[in-house]
């Protein structure tokens, strides 16, 4: 079926492999992006994608109601009925430590504003991209399901579960047609270096000192950006309006092992590793049980972490302008605060 599709955060990490894998595999779709362009928004991202007649972007901020309107005149210009599939957010926990207001103001004023919009203008669907940190932290054992209860531990997680509760809140309250995603942490192409994964990439392509908080054993489930754009595009077809689905890659390890395995490929010693003071509320472990959307919707991952990550590091390293571009002044100050000198 046709489709127009507003994405909100198209050029983000996710969002941007999400309209690559959209352009590809559904090229009849009409496609928005809206976009507000904050450090982690990269228009180089979806440099395929221009002068392609059924891509459109608008730069705007999806808490202001006239800049989520352009995205539906866009829209417009397409046929079909119209759906949103919305990543925009604030993401970084560690940034929302240093200061939480933003992400309070985008995740959920901002996810606020588009429901009322998508209401308005009677979308056929919404999906709501969030995280699996909102169930909190596990234990040595278990998995988060979907009856899991939130339990934020971070601003962030905090932000993530309001932006759902009022998606929730929105489908039992007005029939709105609403759906959820909760992910496991995602690595591939495109990803800002503030993220482990990207950034010992790129540490350790220079040679320099890896900083890992604590004692680098905390656990998460990691998932390729590729099987999670397979995932949304699932759920925005075929998931049933008012669900949950959680969406996870069945592939654990400590942060100590991913640093270790991305040394190795570069042929860098352990030594640069360094320990640094833990991120307050640190959460321990996270993990997916993702059988719903296996059951329901058919949809496995595909990639291993055995596999995906070799390719991970191959992308960046072939895209050394491209990581020198996003890693301007701005970022590197971030990184000094962060971390120290």
């Amino acid at each position: 079926m046709t489709r127009t599709l507003i994405v909100t955060g198209g050029a983000g990490f996710i969002g941007s492999n999400f309209l690559l894998t959209l352009a590809k595999e559904r090229p009849d779709w009409t496609l928005v992006n809206l976009d507000a362009l904050t450090y982690a928004g990269n228009l180089e991202n979806l440099v395929e994608l221009e002068g392609n007649p059924r891509c459109h972007f608008v730069h705007g901020d999806i808490c202001e109601r006239a800049d989520v309107e352009r995205a539906f005149e866009a829209a417009a210009k397409g046929s079909g009925p119209v759906s949103i599939v919305h990543f925009a957010a604030e993401s970084h926990v560690d940034r929302s430590i240093q200061s939480s207001l933003p992400f309070v103001r985008t995740n959920v004023l901002g996810t606020q504003v588009l429901i009322d919009a998508a209401r308005a203008h009677g979308v056929e669907r919404f999906v709501h991209v969030s995280t699996d940190e909102v169930y909190g932290s596990l234990g040595e054992r278990g998995y988060f399901t979907e009856e899991t209860p939130l339990a934020p531990n971070s601003p962030y997680s905090a932000s993530k579960a309001g932006s759902d509760l009022l998606v929730r809140a929105a489908v039992h309250t007005f029939g709105f047609p609403g759906l959820i995603t909760r992910c496991s942490n995602n690595y591939g192409p495109y990803q800002f270096p503030e993220k482990l994964i990207p950034l010992v990439i790129s540490l350790a392509s220079e040679g320099k000192p890896i900083p890992v908080y604590g004692d680098g054993l905390h656990v998460r489930d990691w998932l390729y950006v590729v099987d999670h754009c397979e995932a949304i595009l699932a759920v925005l077809e075929r998931g049933t309006v008012g669900s949950t689905y959680n969406i996870g890659g069945h592939n654990e390890y400590p942060n100590l092992e991913i640093v270790r395995r991305i040394l190795s490929a570069f042929g860098q010693p352990e030594s640069l590793i360094q320990f640094v003071k833990d991120r307050p509320g640190h959460d321990r472990r996270y993990a997916i049980d993702a059988s719903r959307i296996e059951r329901e919707l058919g949809w496995r991952p595909r990639w291993r972490f055995e596999d995906a990550l070799p390719r991970t590091i191959a992308w960046y390293r072939s895209q050394t302008q491209w990581l020198q571009r996003v890693r301007n002044g701005a970022y590197r100050e971030y990184l000094r605060r962060q971390y120290g000198p």
